[in-house]
């Protein structure tokens, strides 16, 4: 029988829900609600960590290299989630931030028997993306030693990348493979080793946090406003026109208008308005700022002052 002390937090019995069976619908929601209530302070209780690793994203991601997700189940399901969502928010280029989940892309619909448990896999996946030393890997391992998350991080590490480890149960094996470990300690799961739940819930707010934090730096956004997005469909086409409007005081028609000239191109648009510059002008100000907005308007304002 399993030593039930040796077992990780995440894997034990909760004592809040021994007889959740028994419990009313009422009764179940609502003790999912107050554990999930936890989870926020687990990860705030990491956020030192979280922020250094966001930083040394930013730097890599802005020095050409790559972040790599990987992931087993759930995990390398909120990996591809936070990966596949970064085109179409930042207008990243698709292979700046990658996903990848044992058993490949079949495992996102299907459990793929045994995949986890191959550490040769994720060596062979990373092979194949021709990871170098100049990305960063976030190894992601709920229990803290999934096998094909601990070989990912072990050939990462060979290679010269940086390693990030992201795990939910205190002291992970996987921290001591890594450079830097973020570690949200939830506890025991409402039903017994479901890490889909809590630990889930704080893998997607850390995966969250670290792809937004790293993007605000490298200039995806003017204050809150979202000035790098992919118009790609009806509803972010809206959201551009609307996001030009905050930033110029313009109509919707006068936004579209310009959007259209600028190529549908947010921080363009915003930038020839206020600098008075064609959209040709308004890109080349901006690669000069390192595609910052606020740098780049701030570099319009000192040279107007400087003429005066």
């Amino acid at each position: 029988m399993t030593d039930v002390q040796n077992l990780p937090p995440t894997e034990q019995r909760n004592p809040r829900t021994m007889e959740l069976d028994m419990m009313s619908t009422e009764q179940i929601v609502r003790v999912m609600n107050e554990e999930d209530a936890g989870v926020a302070a687990a990860v705030a209780h990491e956020l030192p960590q979280v922020a250094a690793a966001a930083e040394r994203i930013a730097q890599v991601l802005r020095q050409g290299g790559r972040l790599f997700y990987v992931g087993a189940g759930t995990s390398g399901r909120l990996a591809l989630l936070d990966a596949l969502e970064c085109p179409p928010t930042f207008n990243t280029d698709p292979s700046q931030v990658v996903g990848l989940i044992a058993g490949g892309l079949p495992a996102l619909t299907r459990a793929v028997e045994g995949a986890e448990d191959q550490p040769s896999l994720a060596i062979e996946d990373l092979r194949n993306a021709l990871l170098t030393a100049a990305d960063v890997v976030v190894g992601i391992a709920t229990s803290g030693r999934t096998p094909y998350v601990m070989g990912a991080i072990e050939y990462a590490r060979s290679v010269g990348a940086f390693c990030i480890g992201l795990s939910c149960n205190r002291d992970p094996e996987l921290a001591t493979r890594s450079d830097l470990s973020i570690t949200p300690v939830v506890g025991p799961e409402v039903v017994s080793g479901s890490t889909r739940m809590k630990a889930g819930t704080a893998t997607k707010m850390v995966l969250n946090t670290l792809s937004t934090g790293a993007m605000i730096q490298l200039g995806k956004t003017y204050g809150n406003l979202m000035v790098d997005l992919r118009a790609s469909n009806l509803k972010l086409a809206d959201r551009a026109r609307r996001i030009v409007r905050a930033a110029t005081n313009l109509s919707d028609r006068e936004s579209e208008k310009l959007l259209r000239a600028c190529g549908g191109e947010v921080k363009t648009a915003i930038l020839s308005y206020h600098a008075g510059c064609t959209s040709d002008d308004a890109r080349q100000r901006l690669a000069t700022a390192h595609g910052v907005l606020a740098k780049a308007l701030a570099a319009h304002r000192a040279n107007n002052l400087a003429a005066k």
